[in-house]
């Protein structure tokens, strides 16, 4: 092992949009702190540098999805990925963050010494011109704040089909999109209901001989603006910064807005829903085989079709949506359980990430290693009983980063509190014992299927994640409690 041990403050893990983010605040608000961002892949962006499928885009809107230190301007409320990866690669360029990012470094291991109060984190470094070449260093920090995501990047996630192997054609998953694929004149089924799947089906749909989207039970759709209707006519009058604060706080209200409704009156959301899709196919079509999911509304995501673009494929008759259940694979392409062969010449498997939380690090204070699944999930960053530790979790229900700028902020302010008081670490400690419950209050299929991977909630305030972003603000930002159950040392 190469002994090349190097001091930093903060460690962030990580260099895509939640990495890149917190650096940001890290760098203004912490300035004399030293900071590094370790990244396992050769370049930044995360999944919008590591997704490639055609049309990728965010299904959250860009003036929520941004950072709310730097506006989003480009006029499109929902962005497709290269514009996105843009972004975040113009961010990391204005705050002087690229000297800090250290690329092919994979965290593999982080020790807590109670004595040195320090992590120690094993890496391993990849040769950029032979990345099969590896050596083994090691850093000291004071703190860690991991911006992994929560899936596997890879591995995506595939289900079991019988004679999936006899398949004659080319089998796809959108994670790891071949750059050579041609779909043009091809028939492609897209196996597949969710985010993926619905952004595939209108940017394919146009070069395709046959397009079809079999998914095995459907998912609620809503047509969005691609433009928000307030930005026009607020720019007429106001800087773009105004009007970006003012589209930023509707949008994030209206989303809370959306997700009480679901909870209060699911009934009233699934019509409007259901309704929206009748206005978009027309009466004739089967909206209740296709698009009437089992399910009330946001107990999984909803997916969101700028303009109503894959609605319109449908209806121009470039796409189809089956509703069916796989029986096997076949030479020539899908037989479905109803008796229903679908042909094709591409298999794109939309079916799905593989959780992977914490990146798969191993974690240990003092030579004993943190068993995730038996710690609690301090105010949705920080875990009872690790010191100087956060994660960047964001909104299921919400946009992402929403979540993350507020957890770097609050590191920002517990090493200024650290500084003041002299202290050299943190840790959340519960007062009292908690009743358990899963972290994540969300029904998609990564999530169900990786719960037993995950730490858990409490059944009280701090220890319970909350999913709205005003009450997080105010908790997070102002509140006199926002230390409660944090012990400084």
């Amino acid at each position: 092992m190469t002994d090349n041990s190097e001091f930093i403050d903060i460690l962030v893990i990580g260099a895509g949009l939640s990495g890149i983010g917190s650096a940001c605040r890290f760098r203004r608000d912490l300035p004399g702190l030293s900071l590094a961002i370790l990244e396992s892949r050769p370049a930044s962006g995360g999944t919008w540098d590591l997704f490639r499928y055609p049309g990728i885009r965010s299904d959250s809107d860009m003036y929520t999805y941004s950072y709310g230190f730097k506006p989003w301007t480009n006029g499109s409320a929902i962005a497709d990925g290269d514009r996105i990866l843009k972004y975040i690669r113009e961010t990391a360029d204005e705050y002087g963050l690229n000297q800090h990012i250290r690329y092919n470094h994979k965290v593999m291991a982080a020790h807590w010494s109670s004595q040195d109060k320090l992590w120690t984190v094993t890496v391993t470094r990849a040769s950029e011109s032979h990345p099969a070449s590896q050596e083994t260093l090691t850093m000291r920090c004071r703190f860690i704040l991991s911006c992994t995501g929560y899936y596997d990047y890879d591995q995506g996630y595939t289900p079991e089909f019988t004679g999936i192997d006899h398949f004659n054609g080319d089998i796809v998953h959108p994670q790891f999109w071949p750059e050579t694929l041609d779909y043009k004149d091809k028939r492609v089924v897209i196996v597949g209901s969710g985010a993926t799947a619905v952004t595939l089906v209108p940017n394919m749909a146009n070069d395709t001989a046959n397009l079809v989207m079999l998914q095995r039970s459907p998912t609620y759709i809503a047509t969005v603006p691609a433009e928000d209707p307030w930005l026009k006519p607020l720019r007429k009058y106001l800087p773009d910064s105004w009007v970006y604060r003012l589209i930023r706080w509707k949008k994030v209200l209206f989303q809370q807005y959306i997700y009480r409704l679901s909870r209060r009156k699911p009934a009233a959301l699934r019509k409007f829903l259901l309704d929206q899709v009748r206005e978009e196919l027309g009466p004739e079509y089967d909206v209740k085989t296709h698009f009437t999911p089992s399910y009330k509304p946001w107990d999984q995501r909803l997916c969101a079709v700028p303009d109503g673009d894959m609605f319109a494929a449908i209806r121009e008759g470039k796409a189809e949506v089956v509703t069916d259940h796989v029986e096997n694979f076949n030479h020539a392409g899908i037989a479905l359980k109803s008796g229903r062969q679908l042909d094709a010449d591409i298999v794109i498997l939309a079916t799905g990430l593989q959780l992977k939380f914490g990146g798969g690090i191993a974690y240990y204070i003092d030579g004993e290693e943190v068993e995730l699944t038996e710690h609690f999930v301090y105010r949705g960053m920080m875990l009872s009983g690790v010191p100087n530790f956060a994660m960047s979790v964001g909104y299921t229900n919400s946009s992402w980063t929403l979540k993350t700028d507020l957890t770097a902020n609050y590191v920002c302010e517990l090493f200024k509190k650290m500084e003041r008081g002299g202290h050299q670490y943190v840790i959340p400690v519960p007062k009292e014992a908690m009743d358990e419950a899963p972290l994540l209050d969300f029904n998609a299929g990564y999530v169900l299927r990786g719960r037993d991977l995950m730490p858990k909630n409490g059944d009280r305030e701090p220890w319970k994640n909350s999913d709205r972003y005003t009450k997080d603000f105010v908790g997070l930002k102002l509140s006199r409690n926002k230390y409660n159950e944090l012990e400084f040392h």
